[in-house]
């Protein structure tokens, strides 16, 4: 079963009661367990994390491209001006989806440019929690094709 690393950037932790209007009602713990599912049906196995802290995400990506293990990452405000998250990102050497529940092109104008996108292998955007499913589909699409 392979591994894949499901990155949360910050605020994702205050899913659930943060802007329940654009993000909903699920949990962070409802997302955790929805990836974990949905990985194990893909064959998968699914470590999902979540960091308010730029420094500590930037280190999860060096050990996933240490370790080629893909990643779906949500980078949340690093989307837009982390260019240490870039430059990690830039270092992969497995599969990285770029992920967003809602669709930033159709919010705030400083949410329509996403500095990671460049060095992420596909961006999922806009599906709700189902972004997560999405990209972990991806993921072992393109881990089949290797």
């Amino acid at each position: 079963m392979s591994e894949v690393l499901v990155l949360n950037g910050p605020n994702l932790g205050r899913l659930g009661s943060r802007e329940p209007d654009v993000y909903g009602s699920t949990t962070f713990e409802d997302v955790a367990a929805l990836c974990r599912d949905a990985a194990r049906r893909l064959g998968l196995h699914a470590e999902v994390r979540q960091t308010d802290d730029e420094a500590e995400l930037v280190g999860w990506l060096h050990e996933a491209a240490d370790g080629h293990i893909p990643v779906v990452l949500n980078p949340a405000a690093f989307t837009h001006y982390s260019y240490a998250l870039r430059d990690a990102i830039a270092q992969r050497t497995a599969p990285l989806i770029e992920v967003h529940i809602s669709n930033p092109a159709a919010r705030e104008e400083f949410r329509h440019t996403s500095v990671v996108a460049a060095v992420a292998s596909g961006t999922i955007a806009g599906f709700g929690t189902f972004s997560y499913v999405l990209a972990l589909q991806a993921v072992a699409e393109l881990l089949a094709e290797s």
